[in-house]
């Protein structure tokens, strides 16, 4: 499965495909790595950070092929913690992970809004119906369904809109159409007593992104102030994130990586999750992008927050994955 993102999106990544690729060459080094006494992992990263999540797949393929052994079990047998976490993420099919992702973050007790988020605010139409097929065959249940039965109000309303994955992606663009956009989320916020959600859940979660584009920039002329200025002071809790985030990725979606990557390293503890998810899925796509956005927002290189905050393996593998050496 590729992720080509929306058509304005910019494409820097730092995982390319192999050339040439030998994924019977590559299973035997991957065999050799683990074989007999002692782990080579410096072996595995060599390998599995050069290839594409398709290329690995190929790879898993011919190992089984030849030794009829499961890859990623005896990866997982081999390596603990989050650099097992990592191989793992790394190893699993596009969709599958991101069913997976979604499925973890809504069971058990309470919900991890910020998977939702980061996941259905930043899909193009036909990833999220990728995702979804992937989420029905792994789970049997309609991840829409599980939505509704995981959120509440507001905020339920905006995932089952993204879910249904019914934006124009045109790319077609109407400055009148824009103007009244503006007007009617002016009108149904900041002009009103209480919010009128489903004027924002309609324009943000139907226009095009350049569409969008056009339509916070007449907002920001009449109002002079940001669109999410108006969301922040209308909105508060998921609800408010969850605006947020459609808006941040529609504007920067590079950006808007940059900061989910510096939320998960900061404060007390990292959300490893949150950094493996980002990490492996943005590297095939814009994570050259992502890299020059954070060290502009935050005065470091994404390489040095790493090192500051990983340690190990673990950080090898992440870093090889930046396209930056340990």
């Amino acid at each position: 499965m590729s992720y080509p993102g929306y058509p304005y999106q910019q494409r820097t990544p730092t995982v390319v495909p192999a050339h040439p690729f030998d994924p019977r060459a590559d299973a035997e080094i991957l065999r050799k790595a683990m074989k007999g006494f002692g782990t080579d992992e410096k072996a595995i990263i060599n390998v599995l950070t050069k290839r594409t999540n398709d290329q690995r797949l190929q790879i898993a393929i011919q190992f089984k092929t030849l030794y009829g052994k499961d890859l990623i079990k005896d990866l997982k047998s081999e390596l603990s913690g989050n650099f097992e976490n990592l191989v793992v993420a790394m190893m699993t099919p596009l969709p599958e992970f991101y069913a997976k992702e979604l499925h973890d973050a809504m069971s058990g007790v309470g919900t991890d809004e910020d998977v939702l988020i980061e996941v259905l605010c930043t899909m193009s139409n036909n990833e999220i119906r990728t995702i979804r097929q992937a989420y029905h065959s792994m789970y049997y249940k309609p991840l829409e369904s599980d939505l509704k039965g995981d959120t509440g109000g507001t905020f339920k309303r905006l995932m089952v809109s993204l879910c249904n994955a019914c934006r124009d992606e045109s790319m077609v663009t109407d400055h009148q159409k824009a103007a009244a956009d503006a007007q009617a989320l002016l009108r149904a916020g900041e002009l009103r007593f209480g919010t009128d959600e489903s004027t924002f859940n309609m324009i943000l979660c139907q226009r095009n992104v350049a569409q969008l584009q056009l339509t916070f920039q007449e907002y920001q002329r009449i109002t002079g102030h940001d669109i999410e200025q108006a969301i922040k002071n209308e909105f508060s809790g998921d609800c408010e994130e969850g605006f947020l985030a459609v808006v941040r990725s529609i504007k920067n979606k590079a950006a808007f990586f940059a900061k989910m990557l510096n939320k998960s390293m900061k404060g007390l503890g990292t959300n490893d999750s949150q950094l493996i998810r980002i990490v492996v899925t943005r590297s095939e796509i814009d994570m050259g992008e992502v890299k020059r956005e954070y060290q502009s927002k935050y005065g470091e290189s994404l390489a040095e927050a790493i090192k500051g905050d990983c340690s190990g393996h673990y950080k090898k593998c992440l870093l090889a994955l930046i396209g930056e050496s340990s």
